[in-house]
């Protein structure tokens, strides 16, 4: 099978073009996969953003959320044969998933669940682990009490659309989730939200709700815009998760005299890193697979284009890059 790939073009940053990769070989804790689908994220179009604006000297392979099938495994690989089907988010350091193979580290991989398509689990992985370790290694809302909310700002998003039936599954908060239109807020009740707000005055909105203050705040977009609400809302002792950058200084002094606690959410970080605790990715995948298969957690889907293409990667980036995403686009190999 040759391997096509879609890469950034180093001639014209703004392009994708087609190329052909060598013969993959796995490292030790490799597997080879044969990629059957993968889904496009902000980080995609965020990479793909900087490379316009800073430039390439060779073919850049952008996606990092990926199923497959797996070719073959490294000396050192545990768990996984040739002929498994596998789901994981990758590696922001490596090659991705707009390829027809990949190699992606066996310990951030798991097995795809048995109830979803490959479109379908493809949609997943990112957007899953980032909410897993938003929600119960940051924010720990497992360990919260009834009588506490949890403001997720965002909640239509890939990101959004899992924190909120992840948080309803694990937590007894009471989750509030934002949307702007009708039909967003609709997505965000579907999955589990108990309220809907329009993020616009997000303040005035939640006091026509009644709530003046809230425990725990998860930001999935523009943390600048929304700092100033996040800072008057979030509660004392309060617990704030953001996993979008900020391009301006954040005004602490609130936080300070709350004694509340900010944390960032980077879901590449153990594999960047290689933290001695990267394998917890793939176990979180597992987790996330039994919920999915049990019927107690439901895909993101939204769309799906099909054929590995220039045409189909730009559409793709296109819509996600607008910023209205509901749910999930997804690119069938």
């Amino acid at each position: 099978m040759t391997n096509k790939a879609i890469a950034v073009n180093p001639q014209q940053p703004a392009d994708f073009i087609e190329i052909t990769l060598e013969l993959l070989t796995p490292g030790p804790f490799d597997l080879l996969v044969e990629v059957k689908a993968a889904s496009i994220n902000p980080v995609d179009t965020k990479v793909h953003s900087s490379l316009k604006k800073n430039g390439l000297q060779q073919p850049r392979i952008l996606g990092w959320d990926a199923a497959g099938v797996v070719v073959s495994v490294g000396e050192k690989v545990s768990g996984f044969r040739a002929g498994d089907e596998v789901w994981y988010a990758g590696d922001i350091t490596r090659p991705g998933s707009n390829a027809n193979q990949q190699l992606v580290d066996a310990r951030i991989a798991a097995h795809k669940p048995r109830t979803l398509n490959w479109a379908q689990a493809a949609a997943l992985p990112l957007t899953a682990i980032t909410a897993w370790e938003a929600l119960f290694e940051h924010l720990k809302i497992q360990d919260a009490s009834a009588d506490q909310n949890l403001l997720i700002i965002g909640g239509a998003g890939g990101v959004g659309s899992l924190a909120i039936p992840l948080a309803a599954l694990r937590s007894p908060v009471k989750v509030i989730a934002t949307a702007s239109r009708p039909a967003s807020a609709a997505w965000c009740r579907e999955r589990g939200a108990d309220l809907t707000v329009d993020y616009h005055d997000l303040k005035a909105q939640l006091a026509k709700e009644g709530v003046d203050k809230v425990d725990y705040i998860l930001c999935l977009n523009d943390t600048d815009g929304h700092w100033p609400a996040i800072s008057e809302l979030i509660a004392p002792l309060g617990q704030i998760c953001t996993i979008v950058e900020n391009e301006k200084p954040l005004d602490q002094n609130q936080l300070k005299l709350k004694s509340a606690a900010l944390h960032w959410e980077f879901m590449f970080t153990r594999s960047m890193y290689s933290t001695p605790d990267i394998a917890q990715q793939g176990e979180i995948l597992k987790q996330v697979s039994q919920l999915v298969d049990e019927g107690k957690l439901q895909g993101t889907l939204s769309e799906t284009l099909h054929g590995l293409t220039v045409e189909n990667l730009h559409a793709a980036h296109a819509q996600v890059a607008g910023g209205h995403m509901q749910g999930k686009i997804v690119i069938a190999y």
